[in-house]
């Protein structure tokens, strides 16, 4: 019999920008991300009698660590990849999850946004558990690394099918012409036009900067420019389409809104117009020296470019934790007597 096997990624390269000093962005160091690993192995158990684990390796030892600790009833390894201690660890791993020997029934991912992105844009239909432990953090949930591992497991096994517990989330594609030729550029919840010249430190702070932009879900209670289009706009996620933004100085603005603009940082926004947007229906920014930026991370430095913002279907397949406890509880799967998966398995045959 074929065992749940769930793909895990931690990689101790995400959430190290200067979100961290400069506002109140947490700290979530490689001590505290081995421990949510840990927790997501130990969660495992309560719904899968035996389960692979898979993790993308990485040279913090936060994998070997949750791998020695792991409970009898799970399998843990690591993945057999170069490491760069960069970005490119996580799309290798998720591209591995994706299919062949090393693919996966669900991914557990631990980060923020742009960790979420990473794997998202190599992971096809896997399903994924985000797990929040980034800076920038609209799509990943807040959520204890057990639970997920419960939730992991309930799909992975087959006991809640993944169609009845995850939603398709959208992108934000930019295609930007420029003199030099085109660029292109993701996001998973935002885009943002900045009039900052250079990448710099990345994060984006001072609302003063912001330009405009497109995001794929809008709520007040997000970061960033998800939230600004939010108090205005909202989209949940799961919902088609986007929305886009053209931003202003609030002195000259006839509507502004109060928004929080990253972790411990709060502006008001100046609106110059806000539309709801469909699926592939593009916004045209013209960009004489500004940095396109994806998920609150400025990315993109352009000059003299014209850029074409569109919100897209086909991002990732999230799972909704409590949507898939809720569903596990009903078919029996967390009594402490039920039967080995292994057997359900062979009995439904």
């Amino acid at each position: 019999m074929t065992r749940p096997r769930v793909g895990v990624i931690a990689n101790p390269a995400a959430g190290r920008d200067i979100r961290r000093l400069t506002g109140g962005a947490s700290v979530v160091d490689n001590y505290a991300k081995r421990r949510v690993a840990e927790c997501v192995l130990e969660g495992l158990t309560v719904a899968v009698d035996r389960a692979e684990a898979a993790f993308m390796p990485d040279r913090a030892g936060i994998a070997r660590h949750a791998i020695t600790e792991s409970p009898p009833e799970v399998d843990a390894s690591a993945l057999e990849m170069p490491v760069e201690s960069s970005a490119a660890d996580t799309r290798t791993a998720a591209a591995r999850f994706r299919d062949g020997a090393d693919a996966v029934d669900v991914a557990i991912v631990l980060g923020g946004d742009g960790t979420t992105r990473d794997v998202s844009l190599e992971i096809g239909d896997v399903p994924i558990v985000s797990v929040s432990t980034g800076t920038n953090n609209v799509v990943p949930t807040p959520v204890d690394g057990t639970i997920a591992g419960v939730a992991a497991g309930l799909i992975a096994s087959g006991v809640v099918s993944p169609d009845e517990a995850t939603s398709r989330h959208g992108l934000v594609e930019a295609r930007a012409e420029t003199p030099t030729g085109e660029r292109e550029l993701t996001g998973l919840a935002t885009l943002e036009v900045s009039s900052q010249s250079f990448v710099g430190t990345r994060a984006l702070l001072d609302a003063s900067d912001l330009r405009g932009g497109v995001v794929s879900r809008a709520h007040p209670g997000d970061i960033g420019l998800a939230a600004i289009a939010g108090s205005i706009e909202p989209v949940e996620p799961d919902e088609p389409g986007g929305v886009g933004l053209r931003l202003t100085d609030p002195a000259d603005a006839s509507r502004t809104v109060r928004a929080v603009l990253a972790p411990g940082v709060t502006a008001t926004v100046g609106i110059e117009a806000v539309a709801r947007l469909e699926w592939n229906e593009p916004v045209r920014f013209e960009i004489p020296d500004g940095v396109v930026g994806a998920d609150g991370e400025r990315e993109l430095e352009l000059t003299d470019a014209t850029a074409e913002f569109a919100p897209v279907p086909d991002g990732p397949r999230l799972v909704d934790v409590d949507a898939t406890l809720e569903a596990g509880a009903r078919a029996g799967a967390l009594e402490a007597d039920r039967m080995p998966i292994e057997e359900d398995r062979e009995n439904a045959e």
